[in-house]
């Protein structure tokens, strides 16, 4: 009985020792060939459609997910002439995307009055997305240009896409702050910052990504 106990133990000694070998390759694996962060999402170009002129917004056809190419029409101005007699007639202005996109959100309302500059809708090239995630400034000398990186974005578990690092920010995020910290106690407590990284997406295999999601980045050293 007492041999078969400790073989036993033996085994339960063995298999915990390679247990925990496999785990402590893994952790340094990890750690020597790879950077990871959970503070990533994906990103785009936002662009703004302004109402360009005072007036009555007579026609719009923006509504959210509809996409429209560079300088197509996509609503009407009625605004008011300049001049006397027939020169002050209304004239109508076109409303034209600055750059091909997808309308993700959208504030106009037809027939209401809008000033110049206000915004109509926010705009997205869907096609054109990154991610931009968030290096602590401790790790950001791993940090090269043209490494290899895969993307787990939080929505699809079960796909990993490819990225790589294409431009390492020159400021912290923190840098552009609305509500910068300040010391004004005189009491100064280190608070480490993290330095924006933007990731190209090879390709999104046809998964539905869009600006905000949230993603997990590991980057090859």
């Amino acid at each position: 009985m007492n041999t078969k106990r400790l073989i036993l133990v033996n085994i339960l000694i063995l298999l915990i020792l390679v247990g925990g070998g496999f785990a402590a390759y893994s952790y340094y694996n990890k750690t020597v060939n790879y950077l990871s962060t959970d503070n990533a999402q994906i990103a785009g170009q936002q662009v703004t459609v302004a109402a360009p002129a005072n007036g009555k917004l007579t026609d719009w056809n923006g509504n959210v997910g509809d996409h429209f190419s560079k300088n197509q029409k996509i609503g009407t101005i009625l605004a008011a002439g300049t001049g006397a007699g027939a020169a002050a007639a209304p004239t109508s202005i076109n409303i034209t995307l600055p750059t091909s996109g997808t309308i993700v959100q959208t504030n106009a309302v037809k027939n209401s009055f809008v000033a110049a500059g206000t915004p109509l809708a926010q705009v997205y090239d869907l096609d054109k997305l990154w991610v931009t995630a968030n290096i602590e400034e401790t790790s950001i000398d791993a940090i090269a240009e043209g490494q290899d990186v895969d993307i787990y974005v939080d929505a699809f578990p079960n796909s990993t896409l490819k990225g790589t690092v294409e431009k390492i920010g020159l400021a912290t995020s923190g840098t552009f702050s609305l509500l910068p910290s300040s010391n004004s106690t005189g009491n100064y407590t280190k608070v480490t910052q993290v330095i924006p990284v933007k990731i190209s997406i090879d390709d999104n295999k046809g998964l539905q990504i869009v600006p905000g999601m949230n993603v997990t980045v590991r980057i090859h050293k």
